[in-house]
């Protein structure tokens, strides 16, 4: 794993993680739990309305996580109810982070590759439906990252589970002096976040 992203995760503490988000963190930790012990594969498919900011962070760092924690078989996607395009700041974020990130094309919806280790296959990010072919079609959980998916996704067609964990939308600070900050702290809820349900699987 590059030193950056490591150096960021010890800095991680339970005190930070709220008893309400962590009593949600851990019907997903027991869902993992449960496919780790019965030998089957993990997906998880983070879900919010663009596929931009938040379902995106939380794609990368559950994937990272896994790698930390040396939890096998663990397989994340993102989507959403609409097709936007990762915003640049995530990207910019996550660079600072840590990440290597190689832009693969120009367009308006640009893919990215997102690399934790040089020995890993990166992460492929791009704004895309929640059930698009990319992304699995049964036997995996839905991860609900905002209120609007929420309300857009009352059922989830495939998912084993259906999971809401709800992050405010660092949208609202764009354009204002905050942005940069507020999606930094946005990058860091979810990180930890993933990282305690992680750290809890045997």
């Amino acid at each position: 794993m590059y030193q950056n992203i490591e150096t960021t995760i010890k800095l991680f503490s339970e005190e930070n993680i709220s008893d309400e988000c962590k009593e949600t963190l851990n019907e997903l930790k027991d869902f993992i739990q449960f496919k780790k012990t019965n030998d089957k594969a993990i997906h998880l498919n983070f879900i919010c309305t663009h596929n931009s900011r938040r379902s995106v962070m939380a794609q990368v760092w559950a994937e990272t996580m896994a790698f930390y924690f040396d939890i096998k078989d663990v397989f994340c996607y993102s989507g959403g109810t609409e097709v936007t395009a990762v915003h640049p700041l995530v990207i910019e974020i996550l660079k600072t982070q840590g990440f290597k990130i190689k832009k693969l094309s120009s367009d308006y919806n640009t893919t990215y590759l997102i690399e934790f280790s040089q020995f890993e296959k990166p992460i492929s990010c791009f704004s895309k439906l929640y059930y698009c072919d990319t992304n699995p079609q049964t036997n995996f959980a839905a991860i609900i990252t905002c209120s609007d998916a929420d309300k857009g996704c009352p059922m989830v067609t495939g998912a084993e589970k259906r999971f809401v964990i709800k992050y405010n939308d660092p949208k609202i600070y764009d354009n204002t002096d905050q942005q940069t900050q507020k999606y930094l702290e946005r990058s860091i809820e979810i990180a930890q976040n993933m990282w305690w349900v992680f750290k809890q699987i045997q």
